[in-house]
């Protein structure tokens, strides 16, 4: 059975990695986080004490990792290239612009490795469940050999093109997410002042046309939809902070494009609002507080 390395064991890397382990694959992983670490070993995975120890004999290594200078700060240790096996998949799942795939892509295949960009769709239900959706970019052969590796993982994987596509591919997804998750705020917000209660406008909006996935799993009220961070007083599935650097990456491969990302900017600058009122470590759905006034007023967690 093929050996796997996996670098970042967090919100999204545990789950991803445990999904590998369930499947039988030899998992090593390495992360900073002594509380990352132990989950890990709970999990069946083997915590190494270093990104190289854990790239040791790996066949393929699997970055999931905050931004590109995380990333390329771990494929970049002294040694970690030269310890796995001689053709190693390289395969980051981060969210980075394309421009950066390419990069590392650049850094990466001298050695003999191949570098794939795998970024996912589905958030941290979609890793705890398998079913996430892959959308990768690298050369057909490496795709091929790598899709055993993503269907223990996910549901759906999209071969989107060269390296980089897969996180372009990225980017307009996650800008769009942005944008319904600011639209699907304003209209909880409007429809509670309104009059309406919660779960009966979000049963309507599900069999009507303005239904969306946002909807359906981060409702910023809590108590309407099952396992919505607003049930949890916005412990995050994906922060806020997180959530303003992917919007910045659309924003930034704009640049030089004939496209007006107006409605983008609008959300980045009420994500820029909420980490300014330190809110950046909570879920992106509390864009919420911005919808309601809460920011405002001294933030006391309600929406009206």
């Amino acid at each position: 059975m093929s050996t796997v390395c996996w670098l970042g064991l967090g919100h999204m890397g545990l789950p991803m990695a445990s999904q590998l382990r369930a499947q039988g694959f030899d998992v090593q992983g390495f992360d900073p986080s002594a509380d990352a670490s132990e989950a890990a070993r709970l999990a069946g995975i083997r915590p190494c004490l270093s990104p190289v120890e854990a790239a040791s004999g790996a066949d393929v290594v699997f970055t999931m990792l905050p931004t590109y200078a995380h990333v390329h700060r771990a494929l970049s240790t002294p040694g970690l290239l030269e310890a796995t096996a001689e053709d190693a998949l390289i395969v980051d799942c981060s969210t980075i612009s394309g421009p950066d795939a390419r990069e590392l892509a650049a850094f990466v295949v001298p050695s003999g490795r191949r570098f794939l960009d795998a970024p996912v769709s589905g958030g941290t239900p979609g890793a705890h469940a398998g079913t996430l959706t892959f959308m990768v970019g690298g050369p057909n052969q490496a795709v091929t050999v790598l899709t055993p590796f993503l269907e223990a993982m996910g549901s759906r994987i999209f071969h989107v093109g060269e390296v980089g596509c897969g996180q372009s591919a990225k980017t307009v997804n996650n800008m769009m997410l942005a944008m319904n998750m600011a639209s699907v705020a304003e209209a909880a917000v409007l429809g509670e002042r309104l009059g309406l209660e919660h779960k009966t406008l979000v049963e309507i909006v599900k069999v009507s046309s303005g239904d969306s996935w946002v909807l359906r799993n981060f409702y910023p009220v809590a108590g309407v939809v099952d396992n919505a961070p607003a049930n949890d007083d916005f412990t995050p599935g994906f922060t806020t902070a997180l959530m303003r650097k992917d919007v910045g990456l659309a924003l930034t491969s704009a640049a030089g494009h004939p496209v007006d990302l107006g409605m983008t900017a609008e959300v980045a600058r009420r994500l820029d609002r909420m980490i300014e009122a330190g809110l950046g470590g909570q879920d992106f759905s509390a864009l919420v507080h911005v919808a309601s006034g809460a920011l405002d007023r001294e933030l006391d967690g309600a929406v009206s």
